[in-house]
């Protein structure tokens, strides 16, 4: 067990002070050739012949920093920084850069990316040197500067800004109401009395001009015959004028034109009038009952027109400000999926629930099958798009930290400069761009939050530096 946590402790330490040698990321190991794996760093290069830690002579797991035996008597095989093990690309570049003569060193950075600098060369607490960091790589301008191999190894990728349209979608929950400007209430307008009821009810659909019931009123028989006898008259019957004033009588009394008609044929005043639907609709209540005595006022029957009916939907306060009168909504009704039904915003009600903190617009929707009912529940979907291209990037392009958004701009040769941008719509996967980004201009839109992790370490190990320097 102890031999177990001994080995354990010393594979960390001799990972860390291989300087970093062992890279994660790779998809498979390659095969053990020495002229593939093996990477010498300058480092390594001028103390090749000297151990950098001890492993196991069976090439077991088992490593120590110190020369050791195994239990059975045997030496631990020193490993020389030539022969560790590097999963970097190796690349003849990048293995032994010449320094350039026409350029000054500013600064040495911590090889382990520690933010520790120093102003002349040294070496860490593991023996490896300092990196030199030149004039013209560090930039003031905030810029982020990768190799092509770690601009590979982390999937950097950039797309050009250009214009599009952006479709913004408000979904919301909402109603099925009645048109009120489609409804009308049957009453009688004096007393009287029902002699008879159509076979209508509650429910039933009936069609403009469709008898509904048969009414005896005193006050409209007086009426019909004074207006008979004005318009029989041998003084008066050949000069409109006079009658006109006794017809205006009867249609005060809600009498149903047809009856006026009626009379004005048969010349005979009825003792009973029928009483006939206004519009065609539904019939939404029925109170007439034969033999029953109305009073002024009273409500026979209430009709509604389902025609066009109205959508009331319920909107988030938050996406109040996208929408306006006259955009089209599309109505999904829960009761028949698959099937849509369109109109245009008419009304946005000047009120917020304060409860549900949404405000409720009116959409007027045609119902030329009536399958849409009243108090349905339906789902909308609103097109707040205005149709015109605008300046757009991908969103996974821009870093929100909740008070400003960036973007990181692609310099070419490697190098991504971070720029704060003015967001406005988003939609179909896009971000409109109103100022920071010029049309064209390459913004990083995958692994941007890894440069911003680089461009973070960069600012730590400048200030160390400046901070460092007399």
């Amino acid at each position: 067990m102890k031999r177990a946590v001994f080995a354990s402790a010393t594979v960390v330490a001799l990972i860390a002070a291989a300087g970093g040698g062992f890279i994660i990321g790779r998809a498979q190991h390659q095969p053990a050739d020495a002229s593939s794996m093996a990477v010498m760093t300058p480092a390594g290069a001028q103390t090749s012949d000297k151990p950098i830690y001890y492993q196991d002579p069976d090439g077991k797991p088992l490593y120590s920093p110190t020369p050791m035996k195994t239990p059975d008597g045997r030496d631990y095989r020193a490993v020389p920084a030539s022969a560790d093990i590097s999963f970097e690309e190796a690349s003849a570049p990048e293995a032994a850069p010449a320094a350039p003569v026409d350029r000054k060193i500013k600064y040495y950075r911590n090889p382990m990316g520690l933010p520790d600098t120093s102003p002349t060369p040294k070496k860490d607490s593991m023996g490896m040197d300092y990196i030199p960091v030149y004039e013209g790589e560090d930039t003031d301008d905030g810029s982020v500067k990768l190799s092509p191999g770690k601009i590979q190894r982390t999937g950097v990728k950039s797309e050009p800004a250009a214009r599009r349209v952006i479709r913004t979608t408000v979904r919301a929950p909402g109603t099925i109401q009645l048109d009120e400007r489609r409804v009308s209430v049957i009453s009688m307008r004096s007393e009287s009395f029902v002699l008879k009821v159509a076979n209508v009810t509650t429910g039933s659909h009936v069609v403009k001009g469709q008898a509904l019931m048969e009414v005896y009123s005193p006050a409209v028989s007086s009426a019909a015959a004074e207006y008979l006898a004005t318009i029989t008259s041998r003084t008066t019957g050949g000069n409109e004028s006079y009658g006109r004033g006794s017809r205006q009588r009867l249609m005060n009394l809600e009498v149903p034109e047809a009856a006026i008609a009626a009379i004005e044929k048969s010349r005979n005043v009825p003792t009973s009038i029928e009483w006939t639907s206004p519009r065609a609709g539904i019939v939404l209540e029925r109170s007439a009952i034969e033999g029953m005595r109305v009073q002024p006022g009273g409500v026979l029957f209430r009709i509604a027109d389902h025609s066009v009916i109205w959508a009331l939907i319920d909107v988030a306060e938050r996406d109040l400000g996208a929408i306006s009168i006259g955009q089209i909504a599309t109505v999904r009704a829960r009761s028949f999926p698959g099937r849509e039904f369109s109109g245009k915003i008419e009304v946005i009600y000047p009120e917020i629930n304060k409860e549900t903190r949404t405000a409720r617009i009116r959409v007027e929707l045609p119902n030329p099958d009536l399958v849409l009912l009243h108090d349905m529940y339906v789902d909308a979907e609103i097109d707040t798009g205005s149709g015109e291209p605008v300046l757009s990037v991908p969103e996974s392009a821009v870093m929100d930290t909740g008070s400003r958004q960036a973007v990181f701009v692609d310099k070419g040769q490697g190098r991504f400069e971070p720029r704060e941008v003015k967001t406005g719509h988003r939609g179909s996967g896009y971000i409109e761009v109103r100022q920071g980004v010029a049309d064209g201009e390459p913004v990083v839109v995958a692994a941007n939050f890894l440069i911003d992790a680089e461009s973070n370490l960069k600012a730590a190990l400048k200030g160390f530096s400046e901070g460092a320097q007399p």
